[in-house]
């Protein structure tokens, strides 16, 4: 499995994300209280940043049009989204953070 380094750990805000890249795929590495979490950056509904979005209970807010999606399942919990976004496996390894974009199994 290939996890590629993305930022450092104390990049990523308290309650927060932060938008990186891993090659061409835009990815929002987020803070829920002491879990860390890495999603597609873009909103499935309308195509922008969530990284820009409000983190509540393991959940990522479109600061667009207010759809919220799981961050551990990339499931949409509230209209207008009905189609999930892409989750990620991240790890911290000597205070730096990593993605891998490779399918589990």
């Amino acid at each position: 499995m290939s996890f590629v380094k993305v930022c450092a750990y104390g990049e990523v805000p308290k309650a927060g994300a932060i938008a990186v890249r891993v090659d061409d795929t835009p990815v929002a590495v987020v803070r829920s209280g002491e879990n860390l979490y890495a999603v597609s950056d873009i909103c499935s509904h309308a195509e922008v940043s969530l990284s820009e979005g409000e983190i509540v209970d393991d959940t990522i807010e479109c600061w667009m049009h207010g759809s919220c999606f799981d961050l551990r399942t990339g499931k949409p919990t509230n209209p207008p989204a009905f189609q999930p976004i892409d989750t990620y496996r991240v790890k911290v390894q000597d205070g730096d953070v990593y993605v891998s974009l490779e399918p589990e199994g």
